[in-house]
């Protein structure tokens, strides 16, 4: 799935692209080609890679805004993309999300804050295109090509939660033994390290490292993500190896908000993991 773990059964088979998103990747190639531009061509100009280009083309990807945008000024600005963009839906479900995660996702959409607590890897929110590509291309049993790019996009698309609802809180604990792991190799944790230092730069969105010198620890169950919906009410979700599990019952998700308040007095303060991101990255 999407975040962080994906199964591989009949269940979890993703559904198609919704009309409007593959409308609108016909009419953007249309426009591109009848403007004579080759995919590599037109990602260079509008600053893009040509694999996103040709994700959005084949209505597997929605649309950046910047790239509505970009595309309208390099194609004549006749206003088709930008109009058509606004009406553009994901359809039944969420390509390349697990089954299991897609209810979760949605409510992400709309959470007024969110809070995450990882041991074992780097928040999907937060991962690099790099990292993330090399997660999946490590999983068992081995992702084809077209299900690896699907996972890959999914993933980046999540992250415009961070960008594009910037009053929201998001909170994330990490321990410090995920940003020292070189998963996919030295360049691919230097990416990360730099990704994540430039996401949580904005004031709604935080991090704190968890020490591994750390003599107090109020999550050693494992992770957890934390949400509060628009109409007040508090859910969780925990995650394992190839299950995920909405939590709902008040008083287990009273018990889990309790110990992240805990965890939070117990990591480094944002400016200290800030600083230690920093210095990991320096070191490498």
């Amino acid at each position: 799935m999407d975040d962080e773990n994906a199964p591989h059964g009949e269940s979890d088979r993703e559904p198609d692209p919704s009309d409007s998103l593959r409308t609108f990747g016909a009419v953007m190639q249309a426009l591109r080609e009848h403007a004579g531009y080759s995919r590599t061509e037109f990602a260079n100009l509008v600053s893009f890679s040509k694999h996103t280009v040709e994700s959005v083309e084949l209505g597997r990807r929605m649309p950046d805004v910047a790239l509505v945008e970009r595309s309208e000024e390099a194609l004549g600005n006749t206003g088709a993309l930008r109009k058509s963009s606004k009406y553009v839906t994901r359809g039944r479900g969420d390509v390349g999300l697990a089954a299991w995660f897609r209810q979760w996702a949605r409510l992400e959409r709309v959470a007024v804050s969110l809070c995450t607590y990882e041991c074992r890897l780097v928040p999907g929110l937060l991962q690099s295109e790099g990292y993330a590509r090399a997660l999946f291309e490590n999983r068992l049993p081995l992702l084809t090509d077209e299900r690896l790019e699907a996972q890959v996009e999914a993933r980046l698309e999540r992250q415009r939660l961070l960008r594009e609802r910037p009053t929201v809180p998001f909170h994330f604990i990490v321990e410090e033994a995920v940003f020292r792991r070189r998963l996919g190799g030295r360049d691919v944790l230097e990416g990360q390290l730099d990704h994540v230092l430039e996401l949580t730069a904005p004031r709604n969105v935080t991090v704190q490292v968890m020490p591994t010198e750390a003599e107090f620890h109020a999550c050693m169950d494992g992770p957890v993500q934390l949400i509060e919906t628009p109409e007040g009410r508090r859910l969780a979700y925990s995650e394992g190896q190839e299950n995920g599990r909405l939590i709902s019952d008040p008083k287990e998700v009273r018990l889990l908000y309790q110990r992240y308040d805990t965890l939070r007095s117990q990591a480094l303060t944002p400016q200290d993991s800030r600083d230690l991101l920093e210095r990991l990255r320096g070191e490498l």
